[in-house]
């Protein structure tokens, strides 16, 4: 029997993404304060996250395969974080509109055995995306029908929000939804899990 296999997500994205991978899985929601220390990159925040995330909940279900993945945002300097409503998602398209933006994506499978040895792996995908110059209509007009008001940038690059960019850039085109697939495949396959395999 394989080793149960666990989302360290409560993000309805992630678990998608995972679906399409045609594997069985549960949901546990970390529970992780998300706050950059000083003077800590964007890579090094999404690394540390996707780690944490993943290692804490592996140390609570040993024998579990658990994947943690964690986005950092930036653009002009700033991070980006969720906008959380329409108004703010609208100011954040406006601001970003004309400017490149870097996303890192953290991914971490991990595993404690039943000795209590921990086995990590680790990932950190970079997506590159230059907005493209906006209207205040044409921002509106997004907004209103992606309603981009839970994901970090306030865009949807799977649906309507792939109209705001002259261009995305990445090895791992997936990792931009939040969880690099073809990273987690690799990592995946170096503990014992392919989805190619058939299942018994």
């Amino acid at each position: 029997m394989s080793d149960p296999l666990i989302l360290g997500s409560s993000s309805p994205y992630r678990a998608q993404a995972l679906r399409s991978l045609g594997l069985v899985f549960t949901q546990i929601s970390p529970n992780v304060d998300e706050t950059p220390r000083s003077n800590e990159s964007p890579k090094a925040l999404a690394a540390r996250l996707a780690e944490t995330k993943a290692v804490g909940i592996a140390q609570q279900h040993a024998g579990a395969i658990v994947i943690g993945s964690d986005q950092v945002g930036f653009c002009s300097g700033r991070l980006l974080s969720k906008p959380g409503s329409k108004a703010n998602a609208i100011a954040a398209l406006r601001q970003n509109a004309g400017h490149t933006a870097t996303f890192y994506t953290g991914l971490v499978c991990a595993r404690q055995d039943l000795a209590g040895t921990l086995h990590t792996r680790l990932d950190v995908c970079k997506t590159e995306l230059k907005f493209r110059l906006l209207t205040d209509e044409q921002v509106t007009r997004y907004v209103e029908y992606d309603h981009p008001v839970d994901v970090a940038g306030a865009f949807k690059a799977e649906s309507l929000g792939i109209a705001l960019f002259d261009y995305i850039r990445a090895d791992d085109p997936s990792a931009l939804i939040g969880l690099p697939l073809i990273a987690l495949t690799r990592q995946l396959q170096s503990f014992g899990v392919d989805p190619l395999r058939a299942k018994a």
